[in-house]
């Protein structure tokens, strides 16, 4: 049997194995038998010659490596598109189909290796041509892929993570606005509080962007929300550690500020005797507690402001939970309460 040396591309020049070639190849003079097999032997991808049947006759031996065989006998003249399932058992076919025909064809699948070990491959499939410009047998050159796949999924989901957390933010700032202009402050007093604001929105998403958007630290959390305020010094935190999503975290960073803010102002934190008891537990349910002790004498506002809404509304709706809030006599206190899995969720 002859073989058409124009039709062999440059990687079966340096993939078939010298006992095989000299059955097809007989007008292709091989000098140096050692240094082909070398070839062969260094390339990590998986080269193989099958039949116009689909049935699998050589593998490389570089092939056998990545493939992790230990005995190509067992496998020789076996159905190459079984070693595929799903949509690749299907491209499998269809490239053995257009082999016959005598084009080229290139798909990339999934596929375990001999020893069970998932593995992702880009496949090209090649007509050997006989001297009657016939395919007489079939090329194909599996390199594997998986690290490059598994990159690649990591950037989609990484991307489809910063649009998700893109439209929270977006609607928190839309929220801060809304309510922020609905009161009746000037419009200095208004520009002040909702730049105000945006900032502590800013250090949040700091916090944030410090473990790539996913998570939260509570007690950093806290800790960095009180800290611009000077207030930390005399705030009492009490509660286990425990990671939060990146929704809650922004929720939660927004209430902080306005309670400190609301202290320093009015609270136990305008005078110099006040303090702050700041508590958190996980039980049957998350519950946060932030109690005022040591202040002026406290009286229900006459009116509900932004820090009371977002606080008693949207921190619990973010939370799907409950908020309250509670003018006490000796202090103020505000308690949420929500489900655990609330804690961990990103929708």
């Amino acid at each position: 049997m002859s073989f058409d040396i124009r039709s062999a591309t440059p990687i079966l020049v340096e993939a078939l194995d010298l006992h095989l070639i000299g059955s097809w190849m007989t007008t292709l003079e091989l000098r140096d038998a050692r240094f082909m097999r070398s070839l062969l032997a260094a390339s990590d991808d998986c080269i193989k010659v099958i039949d116009l049947d689909g049935q699998l006759r050589f593998m490389s031996e570089g092939g056998q490596r990545v493939m992790e065989v230990s005995d190509f006998n067992a496998l020789a003249g076996c159905p190459w598109p079984d070693f595929w399932s799903g949509e690749g058992h299907a491209e499998a076919k269809h490239a053995i189909s257009e082999a016959r025909a005598g084009r080229s064809y290139r798909f990339q699948a999934a596929a375990n290796t001999a020893a069970g070990n998932p593995k992702h491959w880009d496949v090209k499939v090649s007509p050997i041509l006989g001297p009657d410009g016939r395919p007489e047998s079939i090329l194909s050159v599996s390199r594997d892929i998986t690290e490059l796949k598994s990159a690649e999924e990591r950037q989609t989901l990484l991307a489809q993570e910063l649009k998700h957390r893109m439209k929270n933010t977006i609607a928190m700032v839309q929220a801060i606005a809304g309510q922020t202009l609905r009161g009746d402050l000037s419009l200095d007093d208004a520009r002040n509080a909702l730049t105000g604001r945006l900032a502590i929105l800013g250090a949040a998403q700091d916090l944030l962007t410090q473990s790539s958007w996913a998570r939260a630290q509570l007690r950093v959390l806290v800790g960095n929300a009180l800290a611009p305020h000077g207030a930390a010094g005399r705030c009492d935190i009490n509660g286990a550690d425990r990671e939060i999503s990146s929704k809650c975290a922004l929720a939660l960073a927004l209430a902080l500020h306005e309670l400190t803010t609301n202290a320093i102002k009015y609270g136990a934190l305008s005078n110099d005797n006040g303090r702050v008891e700041i508590a958190w537990t996980f039980g049957a349910d998350f519950r946060f507690v932030w109690r005022e002790i040591g202040g002026p004498p406290v009286s229900p506002p006459s009116r509900q402001g932004f820090g009371s809404r977002m606080i008693e509304r949207a921190l619990a709706g973010y939370f799907q939970g409950t908020g309250k809030i509670e003018h006490l006599p000796n202090g103020l206190v505000f308690t949420l309460v929500a489900p655990l899995a609330a804690l961990d969720d990103e929708a």
